[in-house]
């Protein structure tokens, strides 16, 4: 909706307010038009109902709105005497509209002292969580929000497992879009797995000032721009969402507006010179290790490596066995039982289910392995005795194809040779040609909504000028060749930009696994995401801090005691 349909609605708003209050206005003690006048009439009913007048300026908070709206519904029919639950329940389901019958019915009158304190325990509870969840939902919304690294496309940057606080004061808090969301759920309820918001009405896009500007290299989480699916790593047909319900991703900004990105060997380039990363990004690649003798994974894990698969030969699989190992394996190969094997993590088969089911495994000495590494790792990894060298993996194949952005068949890119491609910036005006309208042909029909008109023929704009509406972003994951990003699905736009993740407050190797694989990486527990150094956890001194609060508080409440 445009701020001008909005201004319509509100307006709307106050007309249905005043044709169900007014007479309530009048025996309250107050002037029937009060209620016609758009915050005035807020203000007065907050006076009615006998609650602050700090609420007004919850009314106007997207989702919180909702719920404030439910309480002063209840609060405004019990002041004229309807305490009952049918009472409350009638409200609710109506939207308010059951105001209408007391505010038209001769029998009603306005209880003048009326006590705000629910008259059961129950009362008292609810009206508790209410406000915690209003609380809760501010913080959430326009403060700090938690976040869990899903996959490994940052990994040892961020691990799969982190759980981490995520800064929406640092960029300005996104104000939601979406006008009707239950609270503090993204885009799907738990447990009953469905939509968790109405697609209309949507508010137009708003930001709140922050603190600074996205950095060049800057870790940020941001809406998904490709965002088509309800759950993530569920295949169904497409679902199309509104900007502040798409699923969010986390990764490293590599371009800011104005910059000119370009890829080449794998290495990437910002207005012509190698980017140069913060020392806690650890960039990561794939690479070949060989040994004609064969690699031994023990060899591997012993000197710090993991991210590798391993191969093992079973002689005996029947169906039940295989079944066990199931979960433990990310491929098979071969049809029948002589020639039967399996492919797993580097942690292998599980010794206890290969020694239940009696199988007889043999790993298979690799010559050739694939591995992720970092560039410093790779050269560890060329010392190791038995290793005869190690390959960076590089796509030099320039074919025209659709798997990378633009994702039209005149560019040849790939992930390790992308560009060179400018990064729109508000204001910025470029020359449109054939050759570059497929880059912004999405900015400026989708994100920029211009509906231009175009030859279809040559896909070519009628105006050969554009000036961008918007900041763009440039997003990557340090994993480069593990990492769905930039590469596959283009620019981020600035009204997509969630947060800045500030704080890790609780890691767990292994999450994936089930609960009895897991084990907390305590060295990462209380730690933060960017800074100088190496990364240190912050975990003991809380305990310290903590201890010595709690200790001071039992001598506090031992001297209360001691002086009665």
């Amino acid at each position: 909706m445009t701020i001008s349909q909005w201004l319509l609605f509100f307006l709307l708003v106050q007309i249905i307010h005043f044709l169900g209050t007014w007479k309530l206005y009048d025996k309250a003690g107050f002037r029937s038009w009060q209620a016609l006048v758009p915050i005035y009439n807020a203000f007065i009913l907050m006076k009615i109902i006998k609650r602050p007048t700090w609420w007004i300026i919850l009314l106007f908070i997207p989702t919180i709105n909702l719920i404030l709206f439910g309480v002063i519904w209840i609060e405004t029919i019990r002041s004229f005497g309807k305490n009952k639950i049918n009472d409350t329940i009638l409200v609710l389901i109506t939207l308010g509209f059951y105001i209408f019958t007391i505010n038209y019915s001769e029998k009603s009158e306005y209880i003048k002292d009326r006590s705000l304190r629910p008259k059961t325990g129950f009362g008292e509870t609810i009206s508790s969580i209410l406000f915690a969840i209003v609380a809760a939902t501010i913080v959430h919304n326009y403060l700090i929000q938690p976040y869990i690294i899903p996959t490994g496309s940052l990994e040892k940057s961020l691990l799969i497992g982190d759980f981490l606080f995520v800064s929406k004061f640092h960029y300005g808090a996104r104000v939601p879009m979406t006008a009707v969301s239950v609270p503090m759920v993204h885009d799907t309820l738990p447990v009953f797995k469905i939509r968790s918001y109405l697609k209309k009405p949507q508010f137009p896009y708003m930001r709140l000032p922050g603190l600074k500007k996205i950095d060049r290299n800057e870790i940020v989480v941001f809406s998904w721009p490709a965002d088509t699916v309800r759950q993530f790593f569920v295949k169904e047909k497409r679902v199309d969402k509104p900007i502040d319900k798409k699923s969010n991703y986390v990764k490293r900004c590599i371009g800011i507006p104005g910059d000119t990105l370009e890829i080449i060997n794998g290495i990437v380039y910002i207005n012509g010179n190698k980017n140069i990363l913060p020392e806690r990004a650890k960039v990561q690649y794939i690479h070949y290790a060989y040994s004609k003798k064969g690699i031994s994974s023990r060899r591997l894990i012993s000197n710090g490596f993991e991210d590798f698969n391993r191969t093992y030969k079973i002689e005996n699989i029947t169906e039940n066995s295989y079944q066990q190992i199931l979960p433990h394996i990310i491929g098979r190969m071969g049809s029948t039982r002589e020639n039967f094997r399996v492919i797993t993590s580097s942690k292998g088969l599980p010794s206890e289910i290969v020694k239940k089911t009696r199988l007889k495994i043999s790993e298979v000495l690799e010559i050739k392995k694939e591995m992720t590494l970092t560039l410093d790792e790779a050269k560890k990894l060329k010392k190791i005795s038995g290793i005869d060298s190690v390959v960076r993996r590089i796509n030099k194949i320039k074919t025209a194809n659709e798997d990378f952005f633009p994702n039209r068949i005149p560019y040849n890119w790939n992930e390790d040779n992308f560009g060179p491609i400018v990064i729109p910036k508000k204001g910025m005006t470029i020359k449109i040609d054939k050759k570059n309208f497929p880059l912004y042909k999405k900015i400026i029909n989708e994100y920029e909504k211009n509906n231009v008109d175009q030859n279809r023929t040559e896909g070519l704009l009628n105006t050969p000028e554009y000036t961008f509406k918007k900041d763009y972003y440039w997003m990557m994951g340090d994993n480069r060749h593990k990492s769905e990003d930039s590469r596959f699905w283009g620019f981020v736009p600035d009204d997509h930009i969630v947060g800045k993740p500030i704080f890790i407050w609780f890691s767990i190797k292994g999450i994936n696994d089930g609960i009895k694989n897991w084990s907390i990486r305590w060295e990462r527990v209380f730690s933060t995401v960017d800074g100088p150094g190496k990364r240190i956890s912050y975990f003991p001194y809380f305990l310290i801090v903590f201890i010595l609060w709690q200790s001071f508080s039992i001598y506090q409440k031992r001297k209360k005691k001691k002086i009665k």
